[in-house]
């Protein structure tokens, strides 16, 4: 509960970076998540990683495969998280369907391991074309608070191969009654028919419905940006940042659409955006020993 806090403390200055860590890096000799760190993130999200075979390309040759999540951890300075995916097999797809393995599965076991490698959080959400239905996280969001300690984020962030709508307002009530700690949206901009007014019904809905509730029961909502968009210019960047806080985000999403990693001139220009510099440079500037 204390990051969920912090995070509703900041008042819409914090940012979550996505990437792969299996991927190659995008400097040799330094992991992305260490990349991300360096230029912006206040969270990591591990996408694409199987936690029943993790590996963090860029960690030292001999940290073994089990510690290496934890080393990456402690090099950054950051809460880390993990996508799992509740994939459908009855979905209606509106393309070909990919096949991942059962370690990037949602699942009790996926969960209970994500526990054991000591992630922060999970994020109940689909990868293009592996069929994540929204009925699907919705039944994930329950298994996942009864085998996951942590924070429970969820949604959709684009159509991940299924024939069905993204996000509204019912979808999101659906999984705020389920339970959800983060509900994850698409940013304005980021899909079609999805536009700041559209973020902003949710959100007023998610003031109202937080009202009066601890902490532990109030939900924050995440505007992810994770359609390749994330490696716009930056002047795109920025109108999508912005229009995602005047309308009600507690945290953004930027996506690793750039070969596994978000560019870091767009992390940094979107910290920028949501902080000013004087806030930008003191959270780089920080020493993980504070």
């Amino acid at each position: 509960m204390e990051l969920k806090q912090a995070i509703l403390a900041s008042e819409g200055r914090t940012i979550m970076a996505e990437n792969v860590p299996v991927a190659q890096p995008y400097l040799l000799g330094v992991t992305n998540a260490e990349i991300e760190r360096a230029a912006g993130a206040d969270l990591i999200l591990f996408n694409a990683l199987d936690v029943f075979d993790p590996k963090v390309v860029g960690t030292p040759d001999d940290i073994p495969p089990q510690q290496q999540v934890q080393w990456t951890k402690k090099a950054v300075g950051r809460a880390i998280g993990v996508n799992l995916e509740p994939v459908d097999l009855a979905a209606t797809m509106n393309e070909g369907r990919a096949n991942i393995s059962i370690g990037r599965i949602a699942s009790p076991k996926t969960f209970t391991s994500a526990a054991k490698l000591g992630f922060d959080f999970v994020c109940l959400t689909g990868n293009p074309g592996t069929g994540v239905s929204n009925q699907a996280i919705l039944e994930a969001i329950g298994v996942a608070q009864k085998y996951f300690p942590g924070l429970v984020m969820a949604g959709k962030m684009h159509g991940s191969g299924v024939a069905e709508e993204v996000m509204n307002l019912t979808i999101a009530q659906e999984f705020i009654n389920a339970g959800v700690d983060v509900l994850l949206v698409p940013a304005p901009y980021t899909i079609p028919h999805f536009e700041p007014q559209d973020l902003r019904q949710i959100t007023d809905y998610v003031r109202q419905y937080n009202q009066k509730l601890p902490i532990e029961k109030k939900v924050l909502v995440m505007a992810a940006n994770g359609t390749s968009q994330d490696s716009s210019d930056e002047a795109t960047i920025r109108q999508i940042g912005l229009a995602a806080k005047a309308a009600g985000a507690d945290l953004q999403h930027i996506g690793d659409s750039f070969n596994g990693v978000t560019l870091p001139q767009n992390l940094f220009t979107l910290g920028e955006v949501l902080r000013g510099v004087r806030h930008q440079l003191m959270m780089l500037a920080r020493s993980n020993i504070r």
